[in-house]
């Protein structure tokens, strides 16, 4: 692989990072929650692509890419299912409080 595929690589995956942020960073609060879990299978999808990248090369570049992206991926998605799953959690109903039993008073 040329030098200049591998910094144009960088240079994508560089601007990709930086253009998720801005457009994450911009979403409204109230859209967090679908917005996650459509990110969730983005992460899915990408780990699948990068553990089928990681089985199938024979060059060290791009096998340690592929491992990164596992990584990554396994982290987003694992993070963004426990938050979500957090989220979710606080929108359930809570049952009302049993009231404790009256004991009489004997006088």
């Amino acid at each position: 692989m040329s030098n200049e595929v591998i910094i144009t690589s960088l240079f994508i995956f560089a601007l990709s990072g930086f253009l998720g942020l801005e457009v994450i960073r911009r979403v409204p609060k109230l859209l967090h929650t679908p917005l996650m879990a459509l990110t969730n299978a983005l992460s899915a999808i990408s780990l699948v692509a990068s553990l089928y990248i990681l089985g199938t090369t024979d060059e060290t570049y791009a096998q340690i890419m592929g491992f990164v992206a596992v990584v990554c991926s396994t982290i987003n998605a694992v993070g963004g299912f426990l938050i979500t799953d957090k989220m979710l959690r606080m929108f359930k109903r809570r049952e009302p409080a049993k009231s404790l039993p009256q004991h009489e008073v004997s006088e």
